[in-house]
């Protein structure tokens, strides 16, 4: 498994522990992951401290699936986490962001991901 798949294996898994610590609703969609008990859609992100190449962890981000959930009130659940050996990882820290409350976000072209407008959120901007 290459390291960018082994990321997103490990990605997945503090989200899906986190999602069911905090007991949401799990209900995957392209613009949210899963709901609070009153149905408000949460979207789980998650990055590691820093990458490969040493620059530090972030999180992206699609415009149009970020308006959406600001149209739904909707909230992210940002998730720091450190892998550990060959199949374990545990959450440094955790944080939940209301879309709307979002630090401003600088939108540029997501290439031909999906067709639309991306952002990177950094880690220093949430904790």
């Amino acid at each position: 498994m290459n390291r960018s798949k082994r990321m997103n294996y490990f990605g997945t898994a503090v989200e899906k522990q986190r999602d069911e610590k905090r007991r949401f609703d799990l209900e995957w969609a392209s613009w949210h992951d899963t709901r609070f008990g009153n149905g408000t859609p949460v979207e789980s992100k998650s990055t590691m401290p820093e990458h490969a190449d040493e620059q530090p962890g972030n999180w992206k981000m699609c415009r149009e699936y970020h308006e959406k959930r600001r149209r739904h009130d909707g909230w992210y659940c940002f998730i720091v986490y450190r892998v550990h050996g060959r199949s374990g990882c545990t959450i440094l820290r955790d944080q939940m962001v209301r879309s709307s409350d979002e630090p401003l976000l600088r939108w540029h072209s997501g290439g031909d991901h999906r067709g639309a407008e991306q952002a990177k959120g950094s880690i220093d901007t949430i904790f």
